[in-house]
């Protein structure tokens, strides 16, 4: 999806000649929070950098069982046409730490070890340009490969299925995004499934999404000379239903449930890679049984282009 400027509205007509012929040359804004949206221009690779923390917390009284999740990871992504870009979305350094109590009292458990990659693909089936404004639509398609380790083990033995690195099984991703673009703001918003197979009579749920984001430009308040940086508030609203996990054909009943979270963040662009920050807040969890409950998860990484 191609990147816009971003000049105040009312210099659109006397600057909007000057400022396309800058487009190819600028980074874009995008979402933080998911991925789908990443604008590639054809012929051009993008590669996006990012650490996500991720802390999570029983809260039934008495279990004290907390989690907390690091990954660090990895976003290619290669325009092959005007229309299609392909996508490489991999994990390569997952740590899991599990905190809990046992029979024999308080224990914490590990588990490290590269992840389970996505490859999908992005074509453009809608396009409307116009003055100062741009319109994509296009559908996702791909598969999750088991590239991780699906029999995490510490000196306790192998860890809980859920907290292996690996699902050991392929599963499958498809779903739709949408960009609108203006000379000052963007908006992004997908819908997403995606859903694992079975693999040593372990099955995790499949997972529902919904996202959406908003940018807008804070500063230069006015373009300058030349092509300074510009640095967008992000607004995000992310909506997730996981189903059970199923282990032996039968529900896990203390797995899944709904959650919706609000992810404020910042955005620092320019013309050859782009600087982020979000957090993202739980407003509403909803989840089965003694399912984990995220307190929050925070997101930093750069992105850049090349030819």
């Amino acid at each position: 999806m191609r990147s816009i400027a971003v000049p105040r509205h009312r210099v659109i007509r006397r600057s909007a000649g000057p400022i396309a012929c800058l487009l190819p040359a600028l980074a874009a804004a995008s979402s933080i929070t998911f991925n789908t949206a990443l604008p590639v221009a054809q012929g051009q690779w993008l590669l996006r950098e990012q650490y996500i923390q991720r802390y999570r917390h029983d809260d039934v009284a008495g279990s004290g069982s907390n989690v907390h999740i690091g990954v660090l990871g990895n976003v290619l992504a290669y325009g092959a046409t005007s229309k299609l870009t392909l996508f490489a979305v991999a994990p390569w350094y997952l740590d899991k730490t599990l905190d809990a109590t046992a029979p024999m009292g308080r224990v914490q458990r590990t588990g490290s070890g590269i992840g389970d990659t996505g490859l999908f693909a992005r074509y453009t089936v809608f396009e409307d340009d116009g003055a100062g404004t741009s319109l994509r639509v296009a559908p996702i398609v791909g598969v999750v490969a088991p590239t991780g380790n699906s029999h995490t083990a510490d000196r306790f033995g192998r860890l809980p299925r859920p907290f292996r690195n690996g699902t050991g099984a392929w599963g499958g991703l498809a779903g739709v995004v949408t960009t609108y673009q203006t000379l000052a703001w963007e908006f992004d918003a997908d819908a997403t499934y995606q859903a694992t197979g079975t693999h040593d009579g372990y099955r995790a749920g499949a997972v529902s999404q919904a996202d959406g984001s908003i940018q807008y430009r804070l500063w230069p308040r006015r373009l300058g000379a030349g092509v300074p940086g510009f640095l967008y508030g992000v607004l995000e609203t992310n909506l997730v239903r996981t189903g059970h996990d199923r282990l032996n054909g039968l529900d896990a009943p203390d797995s899944g449930g709904t959650q919706w979270f609000v992810s404020p963040g910042l955005q620092f662009v320019t013309m050859n890679y782009v600087l982020e920050a979000s957090v993202q807040l739980p407003v509403m969890q909803d989840m089965n049984g003694h399912a984990l409950r995220d307190r929050y998860i925070f997101h930093i990484g750069f992105r850049t282009h090349f030819l």
